[in-house]
């Protein structure tokens, strides 16, 4: 396998994504509602449940959506309608963008051309060697599997080296090695000053690349800036627990007794206990359990849904 080629420095102007007031619906439905945030160098993540409203506002971001209301700006240049913006920005759209019959190379080599990039050849070899898929390149996309179309995707998205990459859902499909290696391009990139700015429904993913982060519940931005600021709001909100053990009964009195747990419902053979101090139950829970020789046979969050995190967020 041939090394990838080094990132190259995105030039000595940052370029910022500034969302002004932006609102995005569909006949009746509202998919994004009056949205502000800007997005500067670096790595941020969009972060919210399934049907949230991503997907929408990142191609709105990008120019490919008119925002109903509202409007985007990429560095000085408004998005939608100035085909000239899409120099400076590169899009990973979350839903299948290959044509099966061109082969990977043929569908780099396209959006270079697109691009009207000088040698669309070399540019094409260049963006397929930085993801690693030189050896699938001539075999045709509708062959690819999900995290091989992911990847070749990334290829199209930054052949003409954007200033900007915008991704939706970019690690669906990937094994564990192709989302480290996309984890480390993008730091690389975002490392050589590219504004990058990716979705997910997955708050792990957010938690090992993003610095910062936009949450985002029912179109509506719930939450934004420093990641870590942020995970402390979700660990801190009140929890609730379903333990099961050897004597509920004995636990669940003992338990109610430690300042970090404020309630417990015995049901079913099980407890649930409703947490006001998730750092203090969880010191607290295997204390209490070995003094009192009860065995734990189950923990397990009961409302540790994404959705379940951000209507928290929203409700502060």
């Amino acid at each position: 396998m041939s090394a990838r080629p080094p990132v190259t420095p995105a030039g000595p102007a940052p370029v910022r994504i500034d969302v002004d007031h932006v609102s995005r619906w569909f006949g009746n439905v509202v998919a994004v509602n009056d949205v502000s945030f800007t997005v500067g160098p670096g790595i941020t993540g969009l972060l919210g449940p399934n049907g949230a409203g991503k997907s929408t506002l990142l191609h709105v971001m990008s120019g490919f959506l008119k925002p109903s209301a509202g409007a985007v700006r990429i560095g000085d240049e408004p998005a939608w309608l100035n085909p000239g913006m899409f120099r400076r920005v590169g899009l990973v759209p979350e839903r299948e963008a290959t044509y099966g019959f061109l082969t990977g190379r043929e569908f780099v080599r396209l959006a270079a051309k697109l691009q009207q990039l000088p040698d669309p050849e070399a540019a094409a070899a260049r963006a397929i060697a930085t993801v690693e898929m030189g050896e699938a390149q001539d075999r045709a996309t509708g062959g690819y599997s999900k995290g091989m179309k992911q990847r070749i995707k990334v290829a199209a998205a930054i052949v003409h080296d954007p200033q900007v990459l915008v991704l939706d859902e970019p690690f669906n499909g990937m094994d564990p090695r192709q989302r480290l290696h996309l984890m480390d391009l993008l730091r690389e990139m975002a490392a050589a000053g590219r504004t990058i700015l990716f979705s997910s429904h997955i708050l792990e993913e957010v938690e090992r690349l993003a610095d910062s982060v936009l949450v985002i519940v029912a179109g509506r931005l719930a939450a934004s800036g420093n990641f870590r600021e942020i995970r402390r709001l979700m660990t801190d909100r009140p929890h609730t627990f379903r333990i099961r053990s050897s004597n509920n009964r004995e636990l669940g009195a003992a338990m109610l007794a430690q300042p970090s747990v404020s309630g417990i419902e015995l049901d079913d053979g099980a407890m649930s206990v409703r947490v006001a101090d998730f750092r203090g139950f969880t010191r607290a829970l295997p204390k209490v359990a070995r003094d009192r020789q009860v065995t734990l046979l189950e923990v397990a969050p009961s409302d540790e849904s994404l959705e379940s995190v951000f209507s928290y967020l929203v409700r502060r």
